[in-house]
């Protein structure tokens, strides 16, 4: 059998137990990995070669400076102090913890944005004693949407550019990406407060009661000690490209020196890491391979492209061009999925005669539309087990923020870069 054909067919094997949850997420993962393997779609290696992806050394190291802020009781200092300066207006809270990740998004790694702030956000709604899901739904949608607002957000963003400059177009500017990004942050602000937190399940988490959290044994040495890794890790994330140490180096630099310094023990860190959403990443990431090496992504994006006929409208192939790289990047790598369609959206403008711009735009965006599954994105992942979600919630709240932002890049992407300049 074709390995494309293979790979659709565990795709939509895995999609199916995603949605129903029959057996565990992160044994679905990497049970599908597996099978490819198996099937001969994937190299022995290549089945396991997301254990090793340098998102997932991220994940951990950002994993133990979490638990670090725990155990020196910063987290709980933090979740205090904004509860008492934000309020415990349910809203006013939401409001304020996405317009900050939001612009922490744009400049850093949304992945260590939300690995920062998720035990901040736990803290304070057990200190304010509201549902933690909404919140922690909304931050991990507001990492996503604010990573469009610059170049270097999002991975999608800086292949749309350097894919205009290898076929001798003028790349995308650094904040040019702010034209459509920054209405759509703000869209995803207003769906939260309005619409999508009214979507989300309503139950607690576990987590220590502000009561609670003045019996612990507070080091305010340590304390000083884990903010300042903290802010040492974010700012050298933020400036990656300038310092020129990965971030996966930074957070795994951050973890060390939580544990050299006696902000938590060895055992503490080992336990503060999320072993589920370890092996649920890196069981996709070998589907997300073989989804582009077999070619069962180019498979559909042919399918969809051949449905719009001939000489489509310019708004139709942005319009398809979105819904196809949403679609792909909910199941696989957006930066895999942009790749792929990137030089297709190039190539279906310049035959009817369009510029590619708003059509690469559009692509680009989409890919970071990522809402409407647990594995769509990291932000959406490293909420799943402290937020308690079922696969299906974030099908109820994504998918309507899909159509929104849809919507708004209908809107905003013709008026910035015209179809016919």
């Amino acid at each position: 059998m074709d390995p494309a054909v293979i790979t659709l067919c565990v795709l939509a094997v895995a999609a199916f137990c995603f949605a129903t949850e029959i057996i565990p997420l992160a044994v679905t993962a990497i049970g599908a990995s597996i099978a490819l393997g198996l099937l001969g779609v994937l190299t022995p290696s290549q089945v396991f070669l997301g254990l090793s992806n340098s998102t997932v050394v991220l994940f951990a190291g950002m994993f133990v400076i979490g638990a670090a802020m725990f155990q020196t009781g910063l987290a709980q200092q933090i979740g205090i102090r904004v509860v008492k300066s934000a309020g415990r207006d349910e809203k006013k809270l939401m409001a304020a913890l996405m317009i900050i990740t939001v612009v922490l998004s744009s400049i850093s790694s949304n992945t260590a944005t939300v690995a920062c702030l998720m035990p901040v956000v736990i803290q304070i709604c057990a200190a304010a004693k509201i549902p933690v899901s909404r919140q922690l739904m909304a931050l991990a949608i507001a990492a996503n949407v604010g990573g469009t607002i610059t170049m270097i957000g999002t991975p999608p963003n800086i292949l749309m550019s350097a894919t205009l400059h290898a076929t001798g177009l003028r790349p995308f500017g650094f904040f040019e990406f702010a034209f459509i990004g920054i209405p759509l942050s703000i869209a995803g602000i207003i769906y939260m407060l309005t619409i999508g937190k009214n979507l989300c399940p309503s139950g607690k988490v576990d987590v220590l009661t502000e009561e609670e959290t003045t019996d612990i044994p507070k080091d305010y040495k340590k304390m000083i000690i884990c903010a300042i890794i903290l802010i040492v890790v974010v700012i050298c994330m933020a400036l990656e490209s300038t310092i020129g140490i990965p971030m996966q180096t930074v957070a795994v630099m951050g973890a060390l020196a939580c544990v050299l310094t006696g902000c938590l023990t060895e055992k503490q860190a080992y336990q503060g890491i999320d072993w589920v959403t370890i092996f649920l990443f890196a069981g996709m990431l070998p589907l997300a391979e073989a989804m582009d090496r077999s070619g069962a992504g180019k498979l559909i994006a042919d399918f969809v492209v051949n449905l719009m006929g001939d000489n489509p409208s310019p708004m139709i192939i942005v319009i398809a061009m979105f819904i196809l790289s949403c679609g792909l990047t909910q199941f696989m790598s957006n930066t895999a999925a942009a790749a792929l369609l990137a030089p297709i959206g190039i190539s279906i403008a310049h035959s009817i005669g369009a510029s590619p711009y708003p059509v690469l735009m559009a692509i680009g965006i989409a890919a970071s539309c990522a809402f409407t599954t647990p594995v769509a994105t990291p932000p959406n992942t490293l909420i799943l087990v402290p937020g308690r979600f079922k696969f299906m919630d974030y099908v109820k709240v994504g998918v309507p923020l899909v159509f929104v932002s849809l919507i708004v890049c209908c809107i905003v992407i013709p008026f910035f870069w015209p179809f016919y300049p």
